[in-house]
């Protein structure tokens, strides 16, 4: 076998990716031929930061918004469009942040905003607001007073330390916040919510893992939003953390004009499978601002959703959400499969459009 060139191996290091990440228009102009840069496309990246790694550029292959890839990190004008949302529609800041950097929005749960930074800024983030501004992470004393508020509240039992990306920091610095989470008696899990298998996954290296194992149980969450985003290098990602005993979940958002159509969907959800990585959420895009133009209606999600469960066994099978605005959370939705319940039978619309009935266990009478 050939083995590979100097730069080549360069290319695999998550350090040399993030040296060399495009950080201007100016630059993927240069980086990607063919691409067109617009007036409107440099105001929507001077009001939300810019940048990707060259393995995301490298997954791009039509320079332009039709591209899943081009559409999910390349500055669109579409982001300036004016409406009534607000930049924190879901109240992260405003109403459900006890010590700043933390979010308390379940009872059971909370999220550590750990950093603001990550390897390539998605163009649908739910945090906007603060991604790209370094201001926004937190501080080692912003992390002092996150860490006294979960040990003041022992009904708190997950961690999610999330971002920006939280692999964004160097594996010493994550190890010491996850470390000080860790050393709570009462928090059972720590859950990593990163994008880096799908936009740097040469950041899953050994010491990372082998940090992360010295934390169990830890959990990680991550986000391919399209087939193209799963390859060998994200698979090989992703094996690394399962061989070190960390379960790989998936949280899809639904976006218009990249994976909105049931056959895209369905590519997504086998790909998974085959690398072991479980689809876990289909999340609703959320409603703030700047994202409008990737937002789809519910009906197309339900058409997803039960495409999915007549194609692709359960395993494969997300629950659709969406997280409601002003702290409402995430709730399940899906399409209508139950026509009435009366008398102990309900009556059942199946995947194939079947009426079929079932016979509720608290109509029926107890055997003697």
């Amino acid at each position: 076998m050939k083995s590979p060139s100097v730069t080549e191996a360069r290319t695999r290091d998550w350090r040399w990716q993030n040296q060399h990440q495009i950080r201007s228009l100016d630059e993927l102009a240069e980086r990607l031929p063919g691409v067109r840069i617009t007036d409107g496309m440099r105001r929507a990246a001077a009001k939300y930061p810019f940048t990707m790694t060259p393995y995301v550029l490298s997954l791009i292959e039509t320079p332009c918004p039709t591209d899943p890839i081009f559409r999910q990190y390349v500055p669109d004008e579409a982001e300036l469009a004016k409406n009534r949302l607000s930049p924190d529609e879901l109240g992260e800041d405003s109403r459900y942040s006890p010590v700043r950097g933390l979010v308390h929005r379940y009872a059971d749960r909370v999220v550590s905003i750990s950093s603001a930074l990550c390897p390539a800024y998605c163009r649908h983030c739910t945090r906007k607001r603060l991604v790209g501004r370094p201001e926004s992470a937190s501080s080692s004393s912003d992390l002092d007073r996150q860490v006294e508020y979960v040990r003041e509240h022992p009904g708190v039992r997950d961690v999610i330390i999330s971002g920006g990306d939280p692999l964004s920091l160097a594996t010493a610095c994550l190890d010491r916040v996850i470390a000080r989470f860790r050393a709570i008696p009462s928090v059972d899990i720590i859950r990593i919510g990163t994008r880096a298998p799908v936009t740097l996954p040469m950041r899953i290296d050994d010491e990372l893992c082998e940090m992360l194992e010295r934390h169990h149980p830890v959990w990680v969450n991550t986000q391919f939003n399209h087939p193209r985003e799963v390859t060998a290098e994200s698979a090989t990602a992703c094996d690394r953390l399962l061989r070190h005993g960390i379960p790989v979940g998936n949280q899809t958002v639904l976006l218009r004009g990249v994976n909105d159509r049931p056959d895209a969907m369905e590519a997504l959800c086998r790909a998974l499978l085959r690398i072991r990585v479980r689809p876990y959420y289909l999340l609703q895009c959320d409603p703030v601002a700047g994202t409008t133009h990737f937002r789809t209606p519910v009906s197309r999600g339900f058409e997803i959703m039960e495409h999915l469960h007549k194609s692709v066994g359960g395993l494969g099978v997300p629950r659709y959400v969406v997280d409601a605005v002003n702290g409402g959370g995430k709730l399940p939705i899906g399409p209508g499969y139950v026509i009435s319940h009366e008398d102990g039978v309900l009556t059942l619309r199946n995947f194939e459009g079947q009426i079929v009935t079932y016979t509720d266990s608290a109509g029926c009478s107890a055997e003697s």
